[in-house]
C-alpha cells in the first residue's frame, strides 16, 4: 500500500517541488497508527516468545509482574534499531511531512514511502526462517529480491533524490549537497545510516545463504 501510494505520488509530480497530490498527507496521517501498533505488536510477539521458551516462574507458572520490565528491558535492547525507527517516523517525519513542508515536496515523499518494496521480502524471508525453509529455492530467490529490492529503494534512493533536485536546478550531483540547507543534509543522513546498516545485515545473510557447502566427510576422513 505504501509503494502504491509512494508510486502514485511521485509520478504524478511534474514538478518535484510545487506539485501537490491529495495522497502524500492522507497516507501520511494513515501511516502513524500503523507504526504505533507494530511497536505495541512487536512487543507481544517478544513477550509470547519469553513465555514460549521456558522463561516462567520456577514453578512453571507465570513469573512475578516485575519480570514485565524484564521482558521489556530485552524488547528494547533486541529492537532498538526498529523501535527508534518507528518513534522517529511518528514524533520527527510525521510533524515535519504535516507541517513543515507547508506543502511542497510531495515528489520527494512519495518516493520515500516507495522504499517500502523491499519490505514484503523482508517479511517473507523471516517466515520462511521460522518454517525452517532456509535450504529451499524459495528462500534463494527471495533472498535475492530481498538483498536487490532493498539496495534499489532503500540505499540508491537518497543519491537519486539528490539526483532528482539536481535536474531541477540546474546543478551536478555532486554540487547538490552544498546548495541546500544543512538540516536537510542531516536529515537524509540520519535516514541513510540505519538503511545501510540493515543493508550490511542482508548481505552478510546472503553471503552466508549461497555460500557452497563443504562436503560431507568421507568415512575413511570420518575415522581418521
Amino acid at each position: 500500500m505504501a509503494s502504491t501510494a509512494g508510486y502514485i505520488v511521485s509520478t504524478s509530480c511534474k514538478h518535484i517541488i510545487d506539485d501537490q497530490h491529495w495522497l502524500s498527507s492522507a497516507y501520511t496521517q494513515f501511516a502513524v497508527p500503523y507504526f504505533i501498533y507494530d511497536i505495541y505488536a512487536m512487543f507481544l510477539c517478544h513477550w509470547h516468545k519469553h513465555q514460549v521458551k521456558g522463561h516462567g516462574g520456577d514453578d512453571g507458572g507465570p513469573r512475578a509482574p516485575g519480570s514485565m520490565w524484564a521482558v521489556a528491558r530485552g524488547y528494547l535492547h533486541k529492537e532498538f534499531l526498529m523501535v527508534l525507527h518507528h518513534a522517529v517516523m511518528v514524533l520527527v517525519c510525521f510533524p515535519l511531512s504535516v507541517v513543515w513542508r507547508q506543502g511542497k515536496g510531495d515528489f520527494f515523499l512519495g518516493c520515500m514511502l516507495m522504499a517500502e518494496v523491499s519490505t514484503p521480502f523482508v517479511c517473507l524471508g523471516k517466515i520462511l526462517i521460522q518454517y525452517k525453509q532456509q535450504h529451499t529455492l524459495l528462500h534463494k530467490v527471495n533472498g535475492a529480491l530481498m538483498l536487490l529490492s532493498f539496495l534499489c529503494c532503500r540505499v540508491l534512493l537518497f543519491p537519486y533524490l539528490y539526483w532528482a533536485y539536481g535536474r531541477h536546478a540546474g546543478l551536478p550531483l555532486l554540487a547538490v549537497p552544498l546548495a541546500i540547507p544543512a538540516h536537510v543534509n542531516l536529515g537524509a543522513a540520519l535516514l541513510l545510516a540505519p538503511q545501510l546498516y540493515w543493508f550490511f545485515l542482508i548481505c552478510r545473510g546472503a553471503c552466508r545463504l549461497f555460500r557452497p557447502r563443504s562436503p560431507p566427510p568421507s568415512p575413511c576422513q570420518a575415522q581418521d
